[in-house]
Order: structure tokens, then C-alpha cells, then sequence
């Protein structure tokens, strides 16, 4: 294939940091834009306890698109906390990190917007143009996390922390060559269901954010749109940073404790890499050749007498 093809080959970007924010910023805008549509399909269609399959597989599919899409270019990080983790174990270039969460914050901030005006109508009818945080008309909460009433700030905190730990530990898996070696083709789904399974693990408390983008863009959005201040205000100000900093750090812990505890004990040398996967085959399967050459004699032994 020619490099430039006719007029569009001059607008084609040489630089790849620009290259890579691109990316960043269509793949977080499809991670969001199929996220909050699908709670905006559940809480505006009133779809009831269907919703609580529909929204889990809604973003894990997202989730897959977007890697898909972006994960060549990019990475396909989609999460200002899975870049800062990456950064902390040396897998990303920190002065790489403010144009990465830039965009990031930009594609959630428009795939917000998109999905208001999409289901503007739908809004309306719903809520008759009274836009609320909490209560029975409540739509907030199609665009940001907020938490049940019984889980107070703490508890919010720790779920945070302990959702986005366990997406950090599943993505350095999949993504580690010398762990399973998982195709890289099949690594955008396998990631997209684990998210999947964390928020349906870990969704009920408070919505399993899990990703800044996805809660501080859309709630900035909420703030402009109708929502007004209570969007931040929620509980004195004492909940919109939980989603934020609770999966920084919950990443952070996640990408450490998979590098101390599996990622730095693979066998410096290959052949005893080699050896250790020969035993095990040798334990697994060599009862069963010998069962099989034994079974063999047998029937040589039988033919021979007939």
C-alpha cells in the first residue's frame, strides 16, 4: 500500500505522540458513548432488573471496542489511572502523561455530550425537564457514579480502590507475554470481560467508575447541562473525587502487586523456563502414555494368541 494516498496522504499526522492522543481520545469516547448509553437505555426506559446484565456487558463491550480500535496506536489505555500505573513501573513515558490524560478527559467529556443530545428527547420525557440528582427522577447518574445511600465516603473509597485493582491485575496479565501469551488479537475482549465481571462484582455500592474519565469528564458535562453544582455538591463535596483518586490508586497498588508477585519471578533463562513446562507435560501426560503403550501390548499380546 502507497504511504500517501492522493490528496489525503498530506493531511496524514507525522507525529506520533499527536497520533497517539488521537487515539486516546476515540477510544475513550467509545468506551463512554457505549457505557452511558446503555444506562441512559436502562434508567430512561425504566428496563428494571434487566439492567443489571445489560449495563455490566454494555461497558465491557465498550471497553473492547475502544482497545480495539486504539490499542495499536495507543496502547489503548482509556483510563488516566491505567496510564499513571503504567508510568509507575516504567511501561509509560511520563512526560507522555499530560497529553494522554488530556485526551482521555476530552473523548469522556464528548461521548457525554453525544449521549445527551441522542436521548434528549428521551430525557424530557422523563424527567419533564427538570434535571435531578437524586430521587426518583434521578438521571445524574447516567453520566457519573454516585453511591447507594448506605455507603458512606470510606466504603466508597475502598470500592474504588479495590475494583480498579483488580482491572490493573487483569490487564498486566493479559497483556504479559510471558505469562498465558494470550493472542494479542483476543486481549481487547478478554480485558472488556474482565471489566464486565468487576462491575458486576462490585457495582452495586457505587456504579464501579473505576476510570476518571469516565465519571470527572461526564459530571463536568452534567454540571453545564442542566444538573447545575449539586453534581459536585453531592454530600458537601465529599464524594466526586472518590471515583477519581480511588482508581489511581487502586491501579497503582494493582500493576505493583502483579509486578512484584508474577512479573518479576519469571525464569531469567529460558531453558529452565523450558524445563519447568517439560516437567509439568511430562507429569501430566506421561501416565497416560504409559497407559496407552501398555493398553497397546495388551492387544498385541491378544491378537498374537488368536
Amino acid at each position: 500500500m502507497m504511504e500517501n494516498s492522493g490528496y489525503l496522504g498530506h493531511i496524514r499526522i507525522k507525529s506520533d505522540l499527536l497520533r497517539q492522543c488521537l487515539s486516546e481520545f476515540i477510544g475513550t469516547l467509545i468506551l463512554v458513548l457505549f457505557g452511558d448509553s446503555i444506562l441512559a437505555v436502562v434508567i430512561l426506559g425504566k428496563i428494571g432488573s434487566a439492567g443489571a446484565v445489560a449495563v455490566p456487558l454494555g461497558w465491557g463491550l465498550g471497553l473492547m471496542i475502544g482497545i480495539a480500535v486504539s490499542g495499536g496506536v495507543s496502547g489503548g489505555h482509556l483510563n488516566p489511572a491505567v496510564t499513571i500505573a503504567f508510568a509507575t513501573v516504567g511501561k509509560f513515558k511520563w512526560r507522555k502523561i499530560p497529553a494522554f490524560l488530556a485526551s482521555q478527559y476530552l473523548g469522556g467529556f464528548a461521548a457525554a455530550a453525544l449521549v445527551f443530545f441522542v436521548y434528549e428527547g428521551a430525557f424530557e420525557n422523563f424527567d419533564g425537564g427538570f434535571r435531578s440528582v437524586i430521587g426518583e427522577n434521578a438521571t445524574a447518574h447516567i453520566f457519573a457514579t454516585y453511591p447507594q445511600e448506605f455507603v458512606h465516603t470510606g466504603n466508597g473509597l475502598i470500592d474504588q480502590i479495590l475494583g480498579t485493582f483488580l482491572l490493573m491485575i487483569a490487564i498486566s496479565a493479559i497483556i504479559d507475554d510471558k505469562n498465558m501469551n494470550i493472542a494479542q488479537g483476543l486481549q481487547p475482549l478478554l480485558i472488556g470481560l474482565s471489566l464486565t465481571a468487576i462491575i458486576n462484582c462490585f457495582g452495586f455500592n457505587c456504579q464501579a467508575s473505576l476510570n476518571p474519565a469516565r465519571d470527572l469528564s461526564p459530571r463536568i458535562f452534567t454540571a453545564m447541562a442542566g444538573w447545575g453544582i449539586e453534581v459536585f455538591s453531592f454530600r458537601n463535596y465529599n464524594w466526586f473525587w472518590v471515583p477519581v483518586i480511588g482508581p489511581h490508586i487502586g491501579a497503582v497498588i494493582g500493576v505493583w502487586i502483579y509486578r512484584l508477585m508474577i512479573e518479576l519471578h519469571w525464569p531469567a533463562d529460558s531453558y529452565d523456563f523450558d524445563q519447568s513446562v517439560n516437567n509439568f507435560k511430562g507429569s501430566a501426560f506421561g501416565s497416560l502414555e504409559r497407559d496407552f503403550n501398555v493398553e497397546m501390548k495388551n492387544v498385541e499380546v491378544t491378537d498374537a494368541k488368536q
